[in-house]
């Protein structure tokens, strides 16, 4: 952007966080549903400080802002919400919750890459139909083939190399695809979110999770004005996904009550 008029006028950055905000809270999870939400609503022209004359950011304008700021940026943004939660009397910091969820990544599984013969996805079926009797050349008979044919995609052999973080795996409804996993560490006497992550698809839930409970603290550290090392956490709140002996040992162990549930009925 610059100040000669040629190109789009600047956004201010609080415009920019204001509009993820509404997103949170009206559960709209697209910048193209948030921009279009913001430009229909009169009070949200208010909040966000434009008259019903002026062109309120185009959902591009929000993919360039996000792919310019840097993770450091949107954490010092978080603890500084985090702090006005602490100023109402939000963050207790004494039980916490944590659980992960399932998101679609923005990468197709048609765009999937062989790690080991580079071959495309579309080149990988047509081989296996042709190996099978089916011509190669019928578009309709390689799908019909690939819909029938029982599949073991595995992470450790196909990846996407438009998003190569991205991972395979079920989503909410059951199906397969490339996803991500958001994880949430909430205070769980107001419901105040003390700490965010998005994992990688593949990693079980109870990976790290004794470092995910003290990565919350530490922000409740600072926004508390603690010193550095303090432990106000008692107890960590989560499902049986999240059981695992070593993790639940490393918070015991720091003093925390873990109050997990174990899958395994009757463990020895």
């Amino acid at each position: 952007y610059s100040d000669s008029g040629r190109g789009r006028p600047g956004v201010d950055p609080a415009v920019y966080f204001k509009m993820l905000m509404i997103g949170f809270f009206e559960n709209v999870s697209s910048e193209r549903g948030i921009a279009e939400r913001c430009s229909d609503s009169i009070s949200i022209r208010f909040f966000l400080g434009y008259d019903l004359t002026q062109s309120t950011p185009d959902h591009s304008t929000l993919s360039v802002i996000r792919s310019r700021l840097g993770e450091e940026i949107y954490q010092k943004v978080f603890l500084l919400i985090l702090s006005a939660l602490q100023e109402h009397g939000l963050v207790k910091g004494k039980n916490v919750g944590i659980d992960a969820s399932v998101i679609e990544a923005n990468a197709a599984l048609r765009s999937l890459v062989n790690r080991d013969t580079e071959e495309a996805y579309w080149e990988y079926v047509r081989r296996l139909a042709s190996e099978s009797g089916v011509d190669p050349k019928d578009s309709e008979a390689v799908r019909q083939f690939d819909r029938k044919r029982v599949k073991k995609m595995s992470n450790d052999e196909w990846l996407n190399p438009h998003d190569p973080d991205a991972k395979i795996g079920p989503t909410k409804a059951g199906s397969t695809d490339m996803i991500y996993k958001p994880e949430h560490t909430v205070d769980l006497d107001t419901g105040a979110i003390l700490q965010a992550e998005v994992r990688l698809g593949n990693e079980a839930d109870h990976k790290d999770l004794a470092l995910h409970v003290l990565q919350a603290q530490e922000n409740i550290n600072q926004v508390q004005d603690l010193p550095e090392g303090s432990l106000t956490v008692q107890s960590a709140t989560a499902d049986k996904g999240y059981h695992a002996v070593s993790e639940m040992s490393q918070l015991q162990h720091e003093g925390i009550k873990t109050v997990i549930s174990d899958p395994i009925k009757n463990r020895k």
